[in-house]
């Protein structure tokens, strides 16, 4: 997974890529739990790109977008968001898959 180095690179995603953004941070421990299955989430959704936000240093598009708990994914296709996955509960590796799998039918 890619990360976001800048308010500019975040930007260029949102507006010209297929792409699904996790916020995250280093100190979330439910962040940590379902960062090793990633790689496999990314293997199954090759039509979208992904990339981690760090929430503390994108606070600022975390409020724009009313990123409340982490982590959170937002999917973007054509400079629009489409749809969001973003609960209290811990999320598991099933559940990101059957939220993409509906995801990418819009």
């Amino acid at each position: 997974m890619k990360e976001i180095i800048s308010l500019d690179h975040f930007n260029e995603v949102v507006e010209n890529e297929n792409a699904v953004l996790m916020f995250t941070a280093g100190w979330c421990p439910d962040c940590v739990v379902i960062e090793p299955h990633l790689p496999e989430v990314e293997e199954r959704f090759k039509e979208f790109s992904f990339y981690k936000v760090n929430r503390d240093e994108f606070i600022e598009q975390c409020q724009q977008y009313d990123i409340f708990g982490i982590p959170s994914f937002l999917v973007f296709k054509n400079g629009q968001e489409i749809d969001r996955f973003v609960s209290k509960a811990r999320k598991s590796k099933e559940d990101i898959i059957q939220f993409l799998d509906e995801a990418k039918q819009k």
